[in-house]
């Protein structure tokens, strides 16, 4: 067995008689985009697109650099990250343990870090740019992966309905794809609840609300949740206290998204949101 191997099937754990999450922090590097990271280096390389020698440059928040700094250097391939200087230190120091390169640009500069990459997979022919904003391979990855654990976890389990997916956006594979599965594999499609944070401007979610909607739709989505920092922050803190889950700051804005939903909602069944990384990266941020 190899590193890659243990990504996805991950836990589907129990918060409330009603609601349950994706235990997305059982992935190797503690978080849900390694399942992006590892599908697309690997469809990139079966189209010839990243090969031997080639550097792998992209912007992120954090928690994808993160995923391709481990699997790049697990693949032999030299990585390089973009990210806005403001998130967190732990994030920056696990990317540099796994062998990256970063480069920090301006405080949540996310189109900044975007157009940087740009220019330097542009200016050298043997960087490759992964481009997980707009990459369709994102989507693929969450339907073919996420939803399709979720599905079978919950039929063996016979929690009935799933009545409501909830769930932030970076990049948005992971609610559309989610999604996109659903739809082919589920005969009651659920509603599908799009977490963003109430800040209209900085905010401190780290890994949702990147300043576009890059690859979700809101017209396919059913509602938008606003959630304040603050907020998430003490709901995430909560979840350790009480539940013994230890979870980032946008699991945090996830679980209280899904439980407003409920206490505004009738429904048969549950809901289902996602736990999308560990919060030892926010100890910086939770101690603050």
């Amino acid at each position: 067995m190899e590193i890659h191997d243990i990504i996805g099937d991950t836990p589907l754990v129990k918060i409330s008689e009603k609601l349950y999450a994706k235990l997305e922090l059982y992935n190797p590097t503690g978080s849900i985009k390694d399942r992006m990271a590892h599908w697309v280096l690997t469809k990139a390389e079966e189209k010839g697109e990243l090969n031997p020698g080639n550097t792998i440059v992209e912007a992120s928040s954090g928690n994808t650099g993160i995923s391709f700094s481990m699997l790049g250097s697990v693949k032999g391939y030299k990585v390089i990250i973009i990210l806005p200087e403001n998130m967190s230190e732990e994030r920056k120091q696990m990317m540099k343990l796994f062998g990256a390169e970063i480069i920090e640009v301006g405080p949540s500069d996310f189109k900044g870090a975007i157009t940087l990459r740009d220019k330097m997979v542009e200016e050298n022919d043997s960087y490759f740019s992964p481009n997980q904003f707009s990459n369709p391979e994102n989507i693929s990855c969450h339907e073919w992966t996420t939803g399709f654990e979720i599905k079978k976890q919950v039929t063996a389990a016979k929690l009935g309905h799933i009545a409501a997916i909830v769930s932030g956006a970076g990049t948005g594979g992971t609610m559309m794809g989610t999604k996109a599965s659903f739809e082919r594999f589920y005969d009651a499609p659920p509603e599908y609840v799009l977490v963003v944070p109430e800040e209209t401007e900085f905010h401190g979610i780290q890994g949702i609300g990147d300043g576009e909607d890059y690859l979700i739709d809101r017209n396919q989505m059913d509602m938008v949740a606003e959630i304040s920092t603050p907020d998430a922050i003490t709901r995430a803190k909560r979840l350790a206290r009480e539940n013994g889950l230890l979870v980032g700051i946008s699991s945090g804005a996830n679980v209280l998204a899904a439980e407003r939903w409920i206490e505004d909602n009738e429904f048969e069944g549950i809901v289902v949101t996602f736990l999308c990384d560990r919060g030892e990266r926010y100890l910086s941020v939770f101690n603050a």
